[in-house]
């Protein structure tokens, strides 16, 4: 059966606590944000990660995959260079962090949010330079036995099914697979075709998905430009929409959860599914919908 978890940024409180409360909610994985109020992470080390990882096994929450959200291709150069440093710190820490899995999205060469499209992003420059950066990532996570999980946005470099199957085919790497989230993919022009683009993908992406996210989306009649929610969370949490296109909590849009839950479970039926962009007030609905999916849907 597929578990269903959530990434525990959504609970800003310190290390204990949170994964107090995630447990209270009935979650059997969690994806980790390497941020606990109580801990000062801007530096890693093994004390750091042990009390990490054996809080959420004393919770019986084993963490699935290890967020490592940044824009790989920050157009100022000591930005990129930072960005890349902490993520490979936390690909040096991840298996000591409690799971095999980092994950990041690719970025934008919009320096001013990692959220909106750059008409670089779409040049063969472009693609080539992102290439380049990621297959660099790949071959340091293979050299600490850590598998590096792309997850797609359709305003980032790598955002639709055409270009992540590009960029597997030109690295070709075993430790390079993917984070599905399908919410992703769709944008104003083709959001009526919601269950031929998700078919689309399940049928060229399967094969490379190894943990899968829970989100919903939903086109509104005005462009309000880069939306984010208040809340003490991540840039990449708390990022409510962009243009005509809003990320509600799951159950609150139009994503066919049926087709799309059908679909994963078909060749990952035991896959982690990580409920996102919510306020903590929403967890229990949010999750009460996922599970009755599951039990609807048999999967």
């Amino acid at each position: 059966m597929i578990q269903s978890g959530i990434f525990s940024g959504f609970f800003p409180y310190g290390l204990e606590e949170t994964g107090e409360r995630i447990k209270s909610h009935g979650f059997s994985t969690v994806q980790l944000d390497v941020e606990f109020k109580d801990m000062d992470l801007k530096v890693l080390d093994e004390q750091k990660c042990k009390r990490i990882r054996d809080a959420f096994r004393r919770q019986n929450l084993p963490i699935c995959c290890v967020s490592a959200y940044t824009n790989l291709v920050y157009p100022e150069p000591e930005k990129r260079r930072m960005n890349l440093d902490r993520l490979k710190e936390i690909i040096r820490f991840a298996r000591q962090l409690g799971s095999p899995y980092v994950v990041s999205g690719t970025g934008t060469f919009n320096a001013a949010s990692d959220w909106v499209h750059d008409p670089r992003n779409k040049t063969e420059q472009g693609y080539g330079e992102c290439r380049d950066i990621i297959g660099e990532i790949v071959e340091f996570a293979a050299a600490h036995d850590i598998t590096f999980l792309v997850e797609t946005y359709v305003n980032n470099i790598i955002g639709s099914v055409d270009e992540i199957l590009r960029l597997f085919k030109d690295i070709n790497h075993p430790k390079l697979k993917l984070l599905m989230d399908p919410t992703n993919y769709f944008e104003e022009n083709n959001l009526a075709r919601m269950d031929d683009e998700l078919n689309h993908a399940f049928d060229e992406l399967s094969d490379e998905i190894l943990i899968a996210h829970a989100k919903d989306i939903k086109l509104v009649k005005e462009d309000l430009g880069v939306q984010m929610e208040t809340m003490d969370a991540d840039e990449s949490h708390s990022l409510h929409g962009v243009g005509k296109i809003e990320f509600p909590a799951a159950g609150l849009g139009q994503l066919n959860y049926d087709l799309y839950l059908k679909r994963l479970s078909e060749k990952h039926p035991n896959i982690p599914i990580i409920i996102e962009h919510l306020m903590e007030e929403d967890v229990k609905r949010a999750k009460d919908f996922l599970d009755n999916k599951f039990i609807e849907l048999g999967v």
